[in-house]
């Protein structure tokens, strides 16, 4: 019975992988899963692993702060290297972020093979400085083996959950009608400058007879404003899956997990990437899209600039028209989004822990 420590929190960027991974597994595989208290995981995990909680952080800061940044994660190495020996530990596999260095440092300290998978084109702080010190770096987007070049890198894809792969049907809210449809989504925590953007060009995308579904994240507090039957506005959901498979066009952030699943289901998309994002790691993760042709790549403005209303009406005025879905644009932006698809990421991940092991 093989013994695996997963260590993966925070985000869902972070989370889903990990667990796509962790399903993947056989099912004699015991699994413990490292978290951070007052995260996402604690609301996932527990109900499908044995969840154990460590206190981690970056190491940002100067003086007196970073030092105690650093005191902390001593500590929390010290707790997963106990974990490690009590639980019989023999392997790690972890998915970056903070609870990533306490991870990879207790797995060095007992001798014990670990694998980083990375999901963005630009590394991450943890995976920059701490992937030499891997047996294996797993990327999602090949472009980041440049920014950590003393790894030993391996291109598998980012590991998709099984929704997103199996075939789901359109979810029964959806606005019925023969419009084509267009989903924007932004995260869980909403992105409330993309769905300003968004909001300002509802009434003429809604008048040309498109359906629209508006995740709105939970943070937005404008939803409703503009009531329409083929609009349905929502916080979130639990069947993107669906809604993107079925879906004409999507407008996205581009964070790494969400370029995944928008390129399993084969959905052009407009991306506008979050403009504060760490090391600008969003437009980088959008730039290996664009450059397929799978995508196309906005920046995020005032709701007056007209560049996202002549974006869509670009991409959609065929379908809004019902000329052939081979004379449009999004035909072929669908198959460049199969080009960077990975439906067997998860399984060469499980192949490598198996030789690892």
């Amino acid at each position: 019975m093989p013994r695996l420590l997963i260590a993966a929190s925070g985000t869902g960027g972070h989370l889903f992988p990990a667990l796509a991974v962790a399903k993947a597994l056989p099912e004699n595989w015991k699994i413990k899963w490292l978290g951070v208290p007052d995260r996402l995981e604690t609301e996932l995990i527990p109900n499908l692993y044995d969840l154990t909680t460590v206190r981690a952080g970056g190491l940002k800061g100067k003086g007196i702060s970073k030092f105690f940044r650093l005191i902390r994660l001593l500590f929390a190495t010290r707790a997963v290297c106990s974990l490690i020996k009590q639980e019989q530990i023999e392997a790690v596999f972890t998915t970056g972020g903070y609870i990533s260095a306490p991870a990879i440092l207790a797995a060095r300290w007992c001798g014990l093979p670990v694998v980083l998978h990375e999901s963005n084109a630009i590394p991450g702080r943890v995976t920059r400085f701490m992937g030499w010190l891997c047996n294996v770096v797993a990327l999602g987007i090949p472009h980041a083996a440049s920014k950590i070049p003393r790894s030993q890198n391996v291109f598998t894809g980012t590991p998709i959950r099984q929704e997103f792969i199996s075939k789901q049907p359109l979810p029964a809210w959806v606005p019925n009608g023969p419009g084509p449809l267009l989903v924007v989504m932004g995260g869980s925590q909403g992105a409330l400058g993309m769905n300003q953007m968004v909001r300002a060009v509802l009434p003429k995308i809604l008048s040309a007879g498109c359906r629209v579904v508006h995740l709105t994240g939970s943070n937005d507090q404008d939803c409703h404003r503009y009531p329409h039957p083929q609009l349905i506005e929502r916080p979130f959901t639990e069947e993107v899956a669906g809604l993107l498979q079925h879906a004409d066009l999507a407008i996205s952030r581009a964070g790494a997990g969400s370029l995944s699943e928008l390129a399993m289901t084969a959905t052009p998309a407009i991306l506008i990437p979050f403009p504060e994002a760490t090391d600008q790691h969003q437009e980088a993760n959008a730039s290996y899209a664009a450059q397929f042709g799978a995508a196309v790549i906005l920046h995020q403005d005032s709701p007056e600039n007209p560049s996202l209303s002549e974006v869509l009406w670009r991409l959609l005025i065929g379908r809004i028209k019902g000329i052939k879905k081979t004379s449009d644009p999004l035909t072929a932006m669908e198959e460049s989004m199969k080009q960077i698809s990975a439906p067997n990421a998860a399984q060469k991940l499980v192949k490598i822990l198996n030789q690892l092991i």
